[in-house]
């Protein structure tokens, strides 16, 4: 990933309304969530909501789809993959009393990865 790319998804991120988007969107998994749904799950207004969500597909960490009359976000969690990849290349010379507390937190999150070859 490409120093901009990062840097517009960081930017899209460094914002307590989009942050609380994105990790809604997150933990919703593939499916996704309505924005209707996020809207009443975040008590965000529909025009904040909007411009929040505006601001995450720029910068490609969600997409969506049309299903009927509601349209579905989700995570882009390529996207999401490639920025923290992006900061932890390289990461801590090293040093595993500074890398290890990361090892731990990626390997509770990879409880839900699924098994190579599905």
């Amino acid at each position: 990933m490409d120093r901009q790319a990062v840097v517009a998804s960081l930017s899209a991120l460094a914002h307590e309304g989009r942050l609380d988007i994105f990790r809604l969107l997150v933990k919703a998994g593939p499916q996704g969530t309505p924005a209707g749904e996020i809207a009443r799950r975040l008590a965000v207004m529909p025009n904040a909501l909007s411009a929040n969500l505006k601001v995450l597909s720029h910068a490609g960490l969600i997409g969506s789809r049309r299903q009927g009359r509601s349209i579905i976000y989700r995570a882009n969690y390529s996207a999401m993959t490639d920025v923290l990849g992006f900061l932890m290349e390289d990461c801590c010379g090293g040093d595993a009393a500074i890398c290890g507390p990361l090892v731990e937190i990626a390997n509770r999150a990879a409880c839900c990865a699924e098994p190579p070859g599905l």
